[in-house]
């Protein structure tokens, strides 16, 4: 069974850009074992929020990760045991695929006849492996998320008690590796990492997600299991949009349809 110690731990989560508010003193724990979806409409700051946590974005907010204050974590040994797959990549320089997922084995320290295993592995679970000495610059979008999934993995590969953020990880992916990626989320969660998801797919967010936390204008406004947060009354107020929401006929997760 999963650790479900506290992985995260932040308080008076505030930002504002130009005096528009995208943040409104937000208090979050997140746990190792789970896997945490947030959603909202756009502009809501679920990104933000994510920046914030892995400290990308600075901010005046009191963030712990496994109890101790971020600002006495030692950079290499954080970067060891918090992965973060962001939106976009603005990486340009022609690498192969190979290199570009070895380079999540930075902060790893290994010579190569370790990390060359730990590298083909999570190329092996992205299903990337017959694009390995392809160029990066000329996958497509949903090859190179997937590239850098396995990149992350393979950053975070040393430490079962860890933090992975993916934001919006399945934005460019066709159903099959929509589902694979959010079931290696589910598997990471199992083994006892915290797993951090920005998502705008409510289904995949009711299959996959231990807890869900809606935002909204940056303020929280549904925070629970996925029965307990994706509703038809939370979707109405969040998103405008009326829905029917029933069990799924095989599992015990909410499927929202269009009304």
């Amino acid at each position: 069974m999963p650790n479900h110690s506290m992985a995260i731990s932040a308080k008076k989560i505030s930002y504002q850009v130009n005096n528009k508010i995208i943040l409104d003193d937000l208090n979050l724990d997140l746990y190792c074992g789970e896997v945490t979806t947030l959603l909202g409409p756009n502009g809501a700051g679920k990104s933000t929020l994510l920046k914030i946590l892995c400290d990308e974005i600075e901010s005046d907010s009191e963030i712990r990760y496994f109890n101790r204050k971020k600002e006495e974590w030692n950079k290499q040994l954080l970067a060891q045991q918090l992965g973060i797959l962001p939106q976009q990549s603005s990486l340009t320089f022609s690498f192969t695929v190979n290199e570009v997922v070895e380079l999540g084995g930075l902060p790893l320290d290994l010579p190569n006849k370790i990390l060359k295993p730990i590298t083909q592995s999570m190329m092996q679970k992205t299903g990337i492996n017959h694009l390995a000495e392809r160029l990066y610059p000329s996958l497509s979008g949903g090859e190179k998320q997937r590239v850098h999934l396995a990149r992350v993995l393979t950053q975070v590969s040393q430490y079962q008690q860890k933090i992975v953020m993916l934001d919006e990880p399945t934005s460019a992916l066709d159903l099959s590796h929509q589902h694979n990626t959010l079931r290696l989320a589910r598997k990471l969660a199992n083994e006892g990492a915290a797993v951090v998801v920005v998502l705008h797919d409510l289904n995949l967010a009711a299959q996959y997600s231990d807890r869900v936390i809606v935002l909204q204008d940056g303020k929280l406004q549904a925070d629970g299991k996925p029965w307990e947060a994706i509703t038809a009354e939370m979707i109405e107020n969040v998103y405008g949009h009326k829905t029917l929401i029933q069990a799924h006929p095989m599992y015990d997760f909410p499927v929202v349809y269009a009304a």
